[in-house]
Parts: structure tokens; sequence; C-alpha cells
């Protein structure tokens, strides 16, 4: 990775790490990249931001480990760990790594990429709200029966 995304990446681990996050993926979203591999990569690193600010919260130092080849996973396992309703959102971020593949390894059309990009980045977005609202209701990502107290509190 370049040293530009680095330093951004450090930057997001702010108190407004969220927002600042969220505005990147919305910008990559909107075809404010140099290129569909470029965004990938990125929309990669800031799965793996929304997931450190996740772990840090915890007070635990995120791993720097990978799971199936991808340290975003490996920060979704750390995360969930103790915290079942955290497995929420497994399956985002294996469809993080599979757009992420898609646009890497694929022979795909600059159409196809774009769009595959755009669908990563949603996704993306969708692992950060996730998280900033895990963060702030505990009881989020649980399911089905386990889920009426919250909705019984108005939650």
């Amino acid at each position: 990775m370049s040293d530009a995304i680095d330093m951004q990446m450090a930057d997001m681990r702010a108190p407004s790490a969220f927002e600042a996050i969220e505005a990147r993926i919305d910008a990559i979203g909107a075809g404010r990249i140099s290129s569909a591999r470029a965004g990938a990569a990125e929309l990669l690193l800031l799965g793996e931001a929304v997931l450190e600010q996740w772990v840090a919260a915890r007070d635990e130092q995120p791993t720097t480990d990978v799971r199936e080849g991808f340290r975003l996973l490996a920060l979704h396992r750390q995360g969930a760990k103790g915290e079942p309703s955290f497995n929420a959102c497994r399956e985002t971020c294996r469809e993080l790594v599979y757009h992420y593949n898609l646009i890497t390894t694929a022979d795909l059309s600059v159409a196809a990429s774009e769009r595959t990009l755009s669908l990563m980045a949603l996704v993306t977005k969708h692992l950060c709200l996730f998280v900033a609202g895990k963060m702030q209701v505990a009881g989020l990502g649980e399911f089905c029966c386990a889920a009426k107290p919250l909705r019984a509190d108005g939650q």
C-alpha cells in the first residue's frame, strides 16, 4: 500500500473515525478513485479500520494476523470473541473479501469492475454503520426472538 493510504488509515483512528471512514467510502463509491483495483484495496483497508475501532473500544490490541489470507477476517474473529452478536457482520466481512477478489483477480470489464466496486462500497458502508451502531447499542445484531427485548425497550 502507498504511504498516503497508510497515513489516511492512521488518521481514521481519531474520535471521529467512523465519520471519516464513511466519507471516504462514499467518495470511492462515487467513483472518486484512480482505478477499481485501487478502490478495492482501499475499501478492504477501510473495513479493517472499522473493525480496528471495535477491537480498540474493547481495550484490545487489533491483531496483525490473517485468516484465510485476509486481516479483515482475523479482525472479525478477534472482535467476535466473547460477543456472539458480533457474528452478525461475519458474512459482510466475507462479502468484502469476495468483491475484493473479483476486482483484483477476475478478468472483468471496466464497467463490471466499476459496478463491483460500487457494490463493495455499499457493503463496506454497511459494515461501518453496523459497527458504529453496535458501539452505541450493545445488543445490535441479535436476531429474531433474541431481539425482542431491544424492540420492547424502544431501541
